[in-house]
């Protein structure tokens, strides 16, 4: 069976990515009230959604080892490959997550949300362009309306003077961590030679982890608390529902989908991180934030829509 009859088809690559960027809209409210519980940092908290999320993967892996797996096979692909895969990705989402909480402590949910998913469409499809060869062709339309909704929402909080210059440099770092995860998993399904995402997924997360280590040991790795309990089904959510489970589905959809594409449907995180920003942390949004959310999902259904029917004319 060749390589092309196992690939993802587009339309579930897609599925999966709208099912990674909802469950990821919840980790922001989720590391914040860990946050608020506890004397644990950005790093120390990334470090141990590293470690806990891999520690769900490997128990998911060795539950599931006896049924068949669908996978792209990687016995041809070379080793220097996966390992730029496997240490590209978990460097990647070791900057990625870090300075998404740290945005996030210093200018809040929405805001750290919203700047950090805004600017990834950006360096990705810049990065995609000039690396991939990739072009949004009409789907740069969609793309300008995400940017101004996006605008938006980050004007529209600026009111209250919620947003902070050193946050947002923390969230422009993040989107840079995104986009070159996003930019290597495209480059490397183009290929043709993607491994199975979970483990992908699980290398990432190792590295991730032996990369945050040092810098987590420093800072604080346990937390003082008065309510160990709270912090630890927290800390447990996040690594099995928006970790463990998000991410290999994640890789799979971005192999199989075009960055810039990928990006902007992963725009459906902020608009869920502004929901629970507004519900759950009692941050203030304005009605214009309402207003640059709906740019939000229209732009994501318009690129969606792009894609498919690019699928579709390469099939043809």
């Amino acid at each position: 069976m060749s390589n092309a009859a196992l690939t993802l088809p587009v339309g579930r690559g897609l599925m999966y990515l709208a099912v990674a960027a909802a469950t990821w809209s919840t980790t922001g409210a989720a590391v914040d009230l860990v946050c608020r519980s506890s004397d644990l940092g950005p790093v120390a908290v990334s470090f141990w959604r590293f470690v806990s999320g891999l520690a769900a993967l490997l128990v998911a892996r060795a539950v599931g080892r006896s049924r068949p797996a669908n996978r792209v096979p990687a016995a041809g692909q070379p080793w220097r490959r996966r390992l730029l895969l496997r240490a590209g990705t978990g460097l990647g989402l070791a900057v990625f997550h870090t300075a998404y909480f740290a945005a996030v402590a210093t200018t809040g949910l929405a805001v750290g949300t919203i700047v950090t998913l805004g600017a990834g469409p950006v360096l990705t499809a810049v990065g995609a362009a000039r690396a991939l060869d990739e072009r949004l062709g009409r789907g740069i339309v969609a793309v300008v309306a995400a940017l101004g909704g996006l605008t938006v929402l980050v004007v529209g909080n600026n009111q209250g003077g919620t947003v902070r210059p050193l946050g947002v440099v923390f969230a422009l770092l993040s989107a840079a961590g995104y986009a070159g995860a996003t930019l290597l998993a495209r480059w490397i399904g183009r290929a043709g030679e993607s491994e199975d995402p979970a483990v992908t997924t699980a290398w990432a997360f190792a590295i991730a982890a032996a990369v945050l280590l040092p810098l987590a040991a420093a800072a604080g790795l346990l937390p003082h608390t008065t309510d160990l309990a709270r912090v630890l089904l927290l800390l447990g959510y996040v690594a099995v529902v928006p970790t463990a489970l998000a991410y290999p589905l994640y890789f799979a959809g971005a192999a199989v989908v075009r960055a810039a594409t990928t990006s902007a449907v992963m725009l459906i995180e902020p608009v869920g991180a502004a929901v629970l920003a507004v519900t759950l942390l009692g941050e203030q949004l304005t009605a214009a934030t309402m207003v640059a959310t709906l740019l939000l999902l229209a732009a994501v259904g318009a690129l969606v829509l792009a894609e498919t029917r690019h699928a579709e004319d390469g099939a043809g």
